[in-house]
């Protein structure tokens, strides 16, 4: 098993933070998108008054937290008719991606589909499960023992969204397979531009799916959009005899959100005000960067959601890793989620405003 996943890939950033310390004015990370902004008091409150939780949480979530969840979906995902059975709580949404194709009992001789430029946890799972990864993004090309197929829209790194019509045939195509699909969605309040400001499409959007969800999950962070990273908060919700199931293995394994932090899902999710406050945060960081990327040379490509600017001066990527550190500015390259990302650097909005202006004024004055 430790020899199925090569070294942890960040570990290859060490240099370059090291030689991003050594800039005389201090380092600046755009690397990982780590919010830094204050958990919203209402969702602190709630947490603070469950506090008092000597005992264990259920596996598959209260019942309150999981109709908040469902009616979430019905408000902001286009999904109505989600009941507390479709919806399961999850400790982020991390440790469900990795561990999912084990839950389903993929081994050898199973493949598991992943986008050409991927977020690297559909990978570990896949290694975990000893299947095989196929990247793609054409469903024609999905082999005949695809038995698990992810989507992630909008994407990390890219920021692309999926459309309409992509979501359903990429569906189409999983249920001539027989595999189970699951869309990530965690950044889908966090569209710019008029086409994605108000609504990603959603997999369970009845549109998308014609009303049938056999064998559709979508998967959903409040990292995100409510600064809840540290509280490991996100769920599933879809086909009610997937999750009856992975609800029961998880019960085996102990895997249980706890209560306070049920509590704190159904406070966010009731509460749009402090999302919408979020974003506007976030949308005045991303025109700061975005523009002096411009003026540095960078092409910024899809980036239509999301907490990212993928983008692209057609040098190699760890070329560009090297300037941006002469800098003291300390980016991704674009080879960590895939080939296809081998030009590219993504940079994140989830600095400080202070930071992210400062990272502009480099850009310009020493890349630029």
């Amino acid at each position: 098993m430790f020899d199925r996943l090569p070294e942890y890939p960040w570990e290859k950033l060490k240099p370059f933070r090291q030689k991003a310390a050594n800039f005389p004015e201090g380092p600046i990370d755009l690397s990982v998108g780590n919010p830094i902004d204050p958990t919203p008091e209402l969702i602190q409150q709630a947490l603070d008054d469950a506090s008092d939780a000597p005992g264990y949480p259920t596996t598959w979530g209260e019942l309150s937290a999981r109709k908040a969840v469902s009616d979430w979906y019905g408000r902001r995902r286009k999904s109505p008719g989600l009941t507390p059975e479709d919806i399961l709580l999850t400790i982020g949404s991390k440790e469900f991606i990795s561990l999912l194709p084990l839950m389903l009992g993929l081994g050898k001789g199973d493949a598991v589909v992943q986008p050409r430029l991927a977020y690297t946890a559909y990978q570990v799972g896949a290694a975990f499960a000893g299947a095989e990864l196929i990247e793609s993004d054409e469903p024609d090309e999905w082999p005949e023992n695809t038995k698990l197929v992810w989507l992630n829209s909008p994407g990390n790194p890219n920021g692309a969204v999926s459309s309409v019509s992509n979501l359903k045939r990429a569906i189409a195509r999983a249920r001539e397979l027989g595999a189970v699909i699951v869309n990530d969605e965690c950044y889908a309040e966090m569209g710019w531009g008029p086409e994605f400001e108000d609504y990603i499409p959603c997999i369970l959007d009845p549109e998308v799916t014609g009303g049938d969800i056999h064998n559709i999950l979508s998967i959903y962070s409040l990292s995100k959009q409510s600064n809840l990273a540290g509280y490991r908060a996100a769920f599933a919700a879809g086909d009610a005899a997937l999750i009856k199931g992975l609800v029961n293995l998880r019960m085996h394994s102990g895997m249980m959100v706890p209560m306070p932090v049920q509590k704190a899902i159904s406070a966010a999710l009731g509460d749009h005000s402090h999302v919408l406050a979020q974003k506007e945060i976030y949308r005045r960081r991303r025109n700061i960067l975005l523009p002096a990327l411009i003026a540095a040379g960078f092409e910024i490509v899809d980036s239509n959601a999301g907490l990212y600017l993928w983008a692209t001066n057609s040098k190699p990527c760890w070329e560009t890793i090297d300037e941006l550190a002469k800098i003291g500015i300390i980016a991704v390259p674009g080879e960590f989620y895939g080939h296809a990302g081998a030009n590219f650097v993504r940079f994140s909005i989830t600095a400080t405003d202070a930071e992210i202006s400062r990272a502009a004024d480099r850009l310009q004055n020493g890349l630029g």
